[in-house]
This record gives structure tokens, sequence and C-alpha cells, in this order.
């Protein structure tokens, strides 16, 4: 989560896409790579995207034990989660495998500091009252640190940013789905790595 202010939320269509989008978000100082289990090449755009230099890739939408073994198999360096359950949380901690499920609520929060963790992804953070949401949250809990997910931009990533208990956030608009323009997308990475927190 302190590996760069912006975590890329990136949905792979067609593999041959992984790599070069890979390069061009390292390239612009985005290093960690969530690619979500949305699709049915999710799992080889990881091993295709572990093959580049300074890259450390996860799997988003990871839902279930099943799909938390078929994404270490496939490379997977961290685990996100929509949301969090307690066979889930306690088999990602038997592998070893960094872990940020989501929360919305304090009963998940609580949840989840049962379970030994403390980071969390605030997910869906603008439909779940959006930046006052997640103050009121994290006011009694002190020890938590967040990377709120779901419809921030590049228009409002740094206010969340500014808030003590976000250590990151994760976007889609520095790797839209499709080919991939890598000047865009290095330019956009570039500005997203500059967000100060």
């Amino acid at each position: 989560m302190q590996a760069a202010p912006v975590i890329p939320v990136i949905v792979i269509d067609e593999l041959e896409h992984a790599r070069p989008l890979a390069e061009a978000l390292v390239a612009g100082g985005l290093t960690a790579l969530e690619v979500t289990l949305r699709t049915p090449v999710a799992l080889d755009a990881i091993r295709a995207m572990r093959k580049v230099e300074g890259a450390v890739v996860g799997a988003g939408t990871v839902t279930g034990q099943r799909e938390l073994a078929d994404a270490l198999e496939a490379g997977a360096q961290f685990v996100v989660s929509p949301g969090l359950t307690e066979p889930l949380a306690r088999a990602a901690s038997r592998e070893g495998i960094p872990f940020l499920p989501g929360i919305a609520t304090a009963g998940d929060i609580m949840r989840g500091l049962d379970l030994g963790l403390t980071h969390f992804k605030f997910f869906p953070a603008v439909a779940a009252g959006g930046i006052p949401a997640l103050k009121a949250l994290a006011a009694p809990f002190a020890q938590c640190r967040f990377c709120p997910t779901g419809g921030i931009g590049p228009g409002d990533a740094g206010d969340w940013l500014a808030l003590e208990s976000v250590l990151c956030v994760g976007g889609s608009w520095v790797a839209p789905r499709g080919p991939v323009d890598r000047d865009t997308i290095t330019r956009l990475s570039r500005e997203a790595a500059g967000l100060t927190r």
C-alpha cells in the first residue's frame, strides 16, 4: 500500500494487452498492479505482468478460497477482495500473502481486527458515502489504514490521499480497458504517482 499513491485496478480482456500495460504503468511510477479476476485471461495476465521488471502484481476481486489458490498459482504477490469473510482471511493468513479485504462498515472493520487485520480497502468508496463516511469510520479505529477504491478519479484522488488514515487509493482511470496507448498510460501513471499523501 505504500509502493505508490495509486494502485491501478486493471481489467484485462485480451492477454496481449497485459505486458505492455504493465510496462507503461511501471514506467510512469506505478508499480503495485491489481489485476481483477473478472475475465477469462486474468490469471494469465498476472503471469505475463510478473515478467515486467519492477512490477508487483496482485489479484483483485478474489472472493473465495478457490480464487485465492488460483491467484497464488499464477504468481500473485498480494490479494484484494471486495469484501471480508473469515474463511478467505484465514486462508490468506495461512498462505502468508498480503491481503487487502474490502470493508464498508464499522462491523466489517471490527471483524477484520478480530482476524488480526489492520489494513483494508474501503469499497465502494464513493457509493459507500465518500470521504465523510471514511472519516467517520476511521475515527474510532486509529490503528487502521485504508485504500479507498470505487468511483475515485484524478479529480478527487488527492482529496482522499490527504486523509491521515489513507495510504493509497485504487483507481481504474490510469489503466483503461482495451488496446494499450503506452504514452497516454505512462503520462497518467506519472501524474498519479506524483500525487502526495
